[in-house]
């Protein structure tokens, strides 16, 4: 069965016409799916019944539930565990800002790419997300709280240019004027470091940012924290992340997660300016969320701080990001990883 919701408008418009229906029944739909995130096929109520009864028999739609919810009490930020209709569980942030709401997504349920500081990763990729899954993490998230959804960063389990072709999929349908119509520059995609998919991107001159997890300033520290740094050096990934901004012009984020101990010191610091000297870039300091199963540590908040003085004196454009739902196990996969392991109990 195809997905509804993961379908474009020209593809509803010619399905719909092979079934015989008028060419217009497309866009009624697609606002339907889009627009107004509808659950089911009866509450497309401009349609004849006997064409929701059909449309139930030939197409799926994209639905999420909610299989648990922790709201912040810090600072109202929400973790969701979403369960798909598979069963297997994926997780979303609800970030509250000044500048608006930011959605923290999945693009995959769990992840390959074992990056040592992150707990998606430790039981490995169970399978790709539906452009329509990804979709339908932000409309559970507006209807849960009532609140519209104004930035979106596809950073949570996965890594999204691993489900290259559902992605840009994705960012077609929620940027689309029929459907919530979201800026391109609203849209953050996270990624370790998929070289070729990187230059890919750069082919498709959209105006989404594009962040790359770093986290260290050379191969040698890297490959302890990164398996992806045995495949592409600090170098070419980042002459990559070069090319993506000549062909966008879109100012690059690389983020940073401090470990105590291990990329938190001064001459990490002054080896990681010498890398972005002189580039458009900016980077995201994030002191690490600790996570039971590896032994990395958070640095003190003065040695954090002492870091970002570091990179600023030495010309780099640094902030150190704001930690949000540090009480609900907000990082990525850790609620994700307590429900599953307490479901196999």
């Amino acid at each position: 069965m195809n997905d509804l919701r993961s379908m474009t408008i020209e593809e509803i418009t010619a399905a719909l016409q092979e079934m015989g229906q008028p060419s217009f029944r497309g866009a009624q739909i697609f606002a339907w799916v889009q627009e107004k995130k509808v659950r089911s096929f009866d509450e497309m109520t401009n349609l004849p019944k006997t064409l929701r009864e059909r449309l139930a028999e030939v197409f799926s739609l994209s639905l999420l539930t909610i299989e648990q919810k922790l709201i912040s009490q810090e600072d109202r930020t929400r973790k969701y565990v979403y369960a798909l209709p598979d069963g297997l569980l994926i997780e979303s942030v609800f970030m509250p800002y000044d500048y608006g709401n930011t959605a923290c997504i999945s693009s995959q349920a769990g992840c390959r790419m074992g990056c040592r500081f992150c707990a998606s990763t430790l039981e490995g990729l169970a399978r790709n997300l539906l452009p329509g899954e990804m979709l339908e993490q932000i409309f559970r998230m507006e209807e849960d709280t009532g609140e519209k959804i104004s930035h979106v960063v596809v950073m949570g389990s996965g890594e999204p240019l691993d489900n290259y072709d559902n992605l840009l999929r994705f960012i077609a349908l929620i940027t689309h004027e029929k459907g919530k119509h979201l800026s391109e520059r609203n849209i953050t995609v996270s990624t370790c470091g998929l070289v070729p998919q990187i230059r890919r991107l750069a082919g498709e001159h959209l105006q989404i940012t594009l962040a790359l997890s770093l986290h260290a300033p050379n191969d040698a520290l890297r490959k302890t924290m990164m398996p992806i740094a045995n495949a592409y050096s600090v170098q070419e990934t980042v002459a990559a992340c070069d090319e993506y901004f000549s062909a966008t012009g879109r100012r690059m984020s690389y983020e940073y997660s401090l470990v105590r101990g291990v990329n938190d010191t001064d001459a990490c610091a002054q080896e990681l300016a010498a890398l972005l000297h002189g580039k458009n870039a900016h980077v995201n300091l994030i002191p690490i969320n600790p996570i039971k199963e590896r032994d990395y540590l958070a640095p003190e908040r003065s040695a954090a701080l002492r870091f970002q003085k570091r990179l600023e004196n030495l010309g780099i454009n640094a902030t150190i990001r704001k930690k949000m739902g540090a009480d609900i196990d907000s990082a990525c996969g850790q609620l994700r990883l307590k429900l599953r392991t307490k479901q196999g109990e």
